[in-house]
């Protein structure tokens, strides 16, 4: 493995920071106006829209798909630094680039498993940023831990598919341009336990499909990620077609899906935990306490140095884990995408608490980025499996090394 970023990845490195500096940061402060001025948590403020046509404008769109017929082309490698920066400010930057969760894992569903009409009637508006969709999986009265557990039912009725069922923390749901719903539901529960469960789409306007409530991030609405949601599925009926792959697979579909979205988290991660660093060298330096300043206080010296170390172990691994990907495949790097997916969050949460704590009461409030970045950082630590899952997998892995 080369540690070297190749000359395209310098390239669009090189612009994507520009644009984060000219463009995005400067619109943070504006984001949060316009959110406030609307007076809806989940409003889509017109400055979003702005960001989007310039960075499309520059060519930094779709940069996160390695197919070349739907987007950049990069490796996962490549994309991995790219990531990186729109982690720095993960509520605009990701969004303005078309690289944002949970559209970048359904557009590689769709591109994947998806039919030619498919892809024509959803994929196709989702690449070109004109809509965004949700993916539902996770239910209210399971232990979605294990998706198996689901319990939403997907009953075959002559030429149409029924979806019964409830399930929130649907990623995406509350964004006002949402128009597509991908429903991981049961098809036969009578079948064994990793073919039970299917893929459908569904159209959000499809009468039957209730959104009962747009469900709060530790208070945070996440809006620019789409949002998540609680939503009601009432004897839901869509054709036959709307099923993704074939009946029985949506498990295996569910798995391909987020193993690419663990690690794009895991990228953004990085870069969030470098603007929290970012931020908190700037305070250490500024402000004074006690008759010095806060740089000359062993303790933050002791902050300061172990997040540079923790920031650095996590990058390795996550670089490798994009190298395994791109070499051996997603199967292949199974073990170290579970590696990253459990220390990747705890990294940046641990470091992300330690510029909070330096910054005191500034660093709860909304005058800086980073209660957010906790938040988001926190929540990473659940979305796309728990930590202890993942804990027990790996475990299992190794422990079969030997046995």
């Amino acid at each position: 493995m080369e540690f070297a970023y190749d000359d395209r990845t310098l390239e669009l490195r090189q612009r994507l920071e520009a644009f984060l500096t000219e463009c995005v940061y400067p619109a943070e402060p504006v984001h949060h106006e316009q959110v406030t001025a609307a007076g809806d948590a989940w409003a889509r403020p017109p400055v979003l829209a702005e960001l989007a046509a310039e960075a499309r404008a520059r060519g930094l769109w779709n940069l996160f798909l390695p197919d070349a017929r739907y987007g950049a082309g990069l490796t996962n490698l490549q994309y991995a630094p790219l990531a990186e920066l729109t982690g720095r400010s993960p509520h605009l930057a990701p969004e303005a680039l078309n690289c944002a969760a949970p559209d970048t894992g359904n557009m590689e569903l769709l591109a994947e498993f998806g039919s030619d009409a498919q892809r024509a009637r959803w994929l196709a508006p989702l690449l070109a940023g004109e809509i965004r969709s949700a993916f539902c999986m996770t239910e209210p009265e399971v232990a979605s831990s294990d998706a198996t557990n689901i319990a939403t039912r997907i009953a075959r009725d002559g030429d149409h598919y029924v979806v019964t069922g409830r399930k929130w923390w649907s990623s995406g749901a509350m964004d006002p341009r949402c128009e597509i719903l991908i429903v991981m539901g049961k098809t036969d529960p009578d079948a064994e336990r990793h073919r039970q469960q299917s893929m459908i789409l569904v159209p959000r306007d499809t009468p039957g499909v209730t959104v009962r409530r747009g469900m709060t991030v530790f208070g945070y609405s996440d809006a620019p990620h789409g949002g998540h949601a609680e939503i009601d599925f009432a004897d839901v009926r869509v054709p036959v077609e709307n099923l993704v792959g074939a009946e029985g697979t949506g498990f295996a579909i569910a798995q391909a899906r987020l193993g690419p979205g663990r690690i794009h988290h895991c990228m953004r991660l990085v870069g969030m935990a470098e603007r929290a660093l970012e931020l908190l060298c700037r305070r250490a330096l500024d402000r004074v306490a006690f008759g010095r300043p806060l740089a000359e206080q062993g303790v933050v010296r002791e902050w300061i140095a172990e997040s540079r170390v923790r920031i650095e172990q996590a990058r390795l691994l996550v670089l490798k884990t994009a190298w395994l990907m791109d070499t051996v495949g997603n199967k292949g790097a199974h073990t170290e995408i579970q590696a990253i997916k459990i220390a990747t969050p705890a990294m940046a949460e641990w470091v992300i608490d330690k510029a909070i704590q330096a910054y005191g009461g500034a660093g709860v409030s909304q005058d800086t980025p980073l209660a957010a970045l906790w938040a988001q950082a926190r929540t990473l630590r659940l979305a796309d499996g728990p930590d202890e899952v993942h804990r027990a997998s790996l475990a299992r892995r190794e422990l079969r090394r030997w046995s």
